[in-house]
């Protein structure tokens, strides 16, 4: 069955029934929807049909494989929602054998990562209270013609499959990137398009409401990314309306969700004992009092169900499902009094008012030997960030699908388990620090330097000391400060502001700037915008809640602005522009041209010429296509050494060069000078002075340098070289 949607408006053809090849051929339903002039297909019926949802989605040549699976009892024993969403790209895709001595897809690239965090965030919010069953989502690539684009069709996909499953899932999600062109905002651009383009954002939501916003800009204003985020919710709308009818037309029958546990009397027995004391915690505007009360607030409250009989229904209810309700409706009694002080009171957990921003105070400079160092620190968010300078050698090969193969700007960002007084042990990065990571690096992104102004590889690792809300700000901001302190000719400093909202229906929500740990935890929204002064240059959003007005998102771009100059403000106490001088542990970089005729004499049989030069000078060498030579090196006079040896083997003196060589041997009618590259030239004894002279050595010695120009090379290569005929102007153009 085919139904195909284009510009809101449906037409459903008369069923198209499959070839008949044999009575295995699955019946396959269809239908096509058209997003910003690509035709989208998306299918089920014909492949993994022991799911509980599949499709195939299909724009161009990029074709992705979408699957969901429900299971079909509650996982016992668990307080959360166990969704769990998996991207896999395939190298197949673009017709390439991965890399790797076991020439097999390792672990999940960062991009991967980051589209499995894309899809997961816009769905989450989507469930109910108290489904605990387990629900696994996997995309996977299996073409890609590297222009259109697979996150937003994966997330297309990933509605589809779950609204196939007949879970009880409160969507479906449109999808959709936006960029700006010639004055024009395309939906679902390419690539190339989107890599033209000042504006790349990813807006993700229901029929009526926006849940999620992804965004890297190159200095966009808040009115830009509202028209975007309007403009995208067209493409939203018509990507749902699609698959509610396209749901239908398989006979899907959606899950009731009804949460089996009732925690009426629980809440009760909670709000009879702790209330006062968990108000009187809120009110205190001390953390760590706060902390101890709402700890002996709890205690107070286990006693009371330890006291309840063995067969008491809460009881019963905690031994059977194995969930602490006691913790949970705890928690939830905490956030009624937290969102309460705030919409009636206008006051928050420390004490602040809605658009109030912590203490931040900073540092730069702060480890000796590292190139940049910098300290941001706001409220109990702590952040150390340090940035290190290498060679082009240095830059980081991506081994995946994507068009770009290479990073030349990397930020880590690290997140220890002290950072919050736990006790974690130290592992590799998880979704969440990949997720951070890579938002403070777009954010800093385009204030860099070009690699034509400033050709050094650059990476900085924040490390997170201590957490209490928004560390991915704190790095970008940490980052900005870091890359100054490098002396890296950053355009602009950078600033990051995490943004809050609590809701309640009926009334005007309330937008806070700089969240905390808690706000962030029992609020309704955790968005993050980075820029200078006057634009931005990277945003996200999430909610918690089903969704955010474009009124009120305006309000918070808008709040998150003054929030930003604020920080940037803070900043520029430390330091106003980048340091004119590199660290004197920064290495030096230098470059030269070389014919490209000569680049396979520089390198040598099997690499053979060039690693005798980088073992005699200890520089980095790095040469391009072009014949440019970048020489990277600690000190100066490995930096020489190497120069000299590329020089010598490339030297091919001309008529008119003016070349500083050494004298090595003399004879009574000239001198032989070493010009380099094992060639020498004589200067005849008529060329050494000015005036007319009888002998050689009281003018020039076996062992001085000097200055000498090519006046001829005759057919035997044999080189005439003169002294007196060098003037001023040539001394200066002297290769040394």
């Amino acid at each position: 069955m085919i139904f195909v949607i284009r510009d809101n408006k449906k037409t459903i053809p008369a069923i198209e029934q499959p070839e008949k090849v044999g009575k295995m051929v699955p019946e396959t339903k269809k239908f096509q929807i058209e997003i910003g002039g690509k035709t989208v297909t998306i299918e089920t019926g014909k492949y993994a049909q022991s799911t509980n949802g599949s499709v195939t989605v299909r724009c161009g040549d990029t074709m992705l494989f979408v699957h969901a699976v429900v299971s079909k009892e509650p996982r016992v024993g668990i307080d959360f929602f166990p969704l769990l969403i998996d991207y896999e790209e395939r190298m197949s895709a673009i017709g390439r054998i991965p890399g790797g001595y076991n020439r097999s897809e390792g672990k999940s690239s960062d991009k991967a990562i980051l589209i499995s965090r894309l899809i997961d965030r816009p769905i989450r919010p989507l469930f109910p209270k108290g489904y605990r069953n387990d629900i696994q989502i996997v995309a996977q690539l299996f073409s890609y013609d590297q222009q259109n684009q697979p996150d937003t069709l994966a997330m297309l996909g990933a509605s589809c499959a779950l609204m196939l499953t007949g879970a009880p899932f409160e969507g479906p999600v449109g999808a959709v990137r936006v960029s700006k062109l010639d004055g024009h905002l395309i939906a679902n651009p390419t690539h190339q398009e989107a890599d033209k383009s000042n504006l790349d954002i990813v807006v993700a939501g229901t029929h009526d409401s926006v849940i999620m916003v992804e965004a890297g800009c190159k200095f966009v204003t808040e009115d830009e990314i509202m028209e975007a985020v309007e403009f995208a919710q067209v493409e939203i709308r018509k990507q749902c309306e699609a698959q509610v009818e396209f749901a239908k037309a398989c006979g899907v029958v959606k899950e009731e969700f009804v949460n089996p546990y009732d925690t009426t009397e629980l809440k009760n027995i909670i709000h009879e004992t702790a209330y006062d004391m968990i108000f009187d915690a809120y009110h205190n505007f001390d953390r760590t009092y706060r902390q101890e009360k709402l700890e002996e607030a709890k205690k107070l409250v286990k006693e009371k169900i330890e006291a309840l009989p063995e067969d008491h229904p809460i009881n019963v209810m905690m031994e059977e499902t194995g969930i602490d309700f006691v913790a949970e409706e705890f928690k939830a009694e905490e956030k009624k009094v937290m969102r309460t002080m705030i919409l009636d009171e206008g006051v928050r957990a420390d004490g602040r008012k809605p658009n109030e921003v912590r203490p931040i105070w900073c540092e730069v400079g702060v480890i000796p030997r590292a190139h940049g160092s910098a300290v941001f620190t706001r409220g109990q968010t702590q952040i150390l960030s340090v940035a290190t300078l290498a060679g082009p050698g240095m830059k980081q090969e991506l081994d995946g699908v994507d068009p770009q193969t290479e990073k030349t700007y990397m930020h880590k960002y690290i997140f220890p388990g002290f950072s919050v007084g736990e006790v974690k042990p130290l592992r590799g990065p998880g979704r969440r620090e990949v997720g951070h990571g890579n938002l403070a690096e777009r954010a800093n992104v385009p204030a860099l330097p070009s690699q034509e102004e400033f050709g050094y590889v650059i990476r900085v690792t924040s490390d997170v000391l201590e957490s209490n809300g928004s560390t991915s700000m704190g790095s970008t901001c940490g980052s900005s400060m870091a890359l100054m302190d490098a002396g890296v000719p950053v355009k602009c400093m950078i600033g990051g502001v995490a943004m809050g909202m609590i809701t309640e229906e009926g009334r005007e929500p309330v937008v806070l700037t700089d969240i905390q740990g808690i706000e962030d935890f029992l609020g309704d929204m955790d968005f993050k915008v980075t820029g200078n002064d006057e634009a931005i240059t990277a945003l996200q959003m999430d909610m918690k809640a089903k969704g955010i007005s474009n009124d009120t998102l305006r309000r918070a771009l808008q709040q998150a602005k003054e929030g930003r100059l604020h920080i940037l403000g803070e900043m520029r106490k430390v330091i106003t522009q980048p340091r004119d001088h590199l660290s004197p542990f920064a290495p030096s970089i230098s470059t030269m041209t070389i014919p490209v005729d000569d680049i396979g004499t520089v390198i040598g049989p099997g690499g053979k010429q060039i690693r005798a030069i980088i073992d005699a000078s200890g520089a980095e060498i790095d040469i391009q296509d072009n014949g440019v030579v970048t020489i990277t090196s600690n000190d100066q006079e490995g930096a020489e050494i190497a120069k000299k040896m590329i020089r010598d083997l490339t030297f091919k003196p001309e008529v008119g060069m003016v070349i500083k060589g050494k004298v090595v041997r003399i004879i009574p009618i000239g001198a032989f000078v070493e010009l380099g590259g094992g060639k020498d030239g004589m200067v005849h004894i008529s060329q050494i002075c000015q005036e007319r002279i009888e002998t050689i050595e009281p003018h020039i010695n076996i062992g001085d340098e000097v200055i000498v120009k090519v006046i001829k090379i005759d057919d035997k290569g044999r080189i005439n070289l003169t002294i007196k005929g060098v003037t001023d102007e040539d001394k200066a153009k002297c290769i040394n």
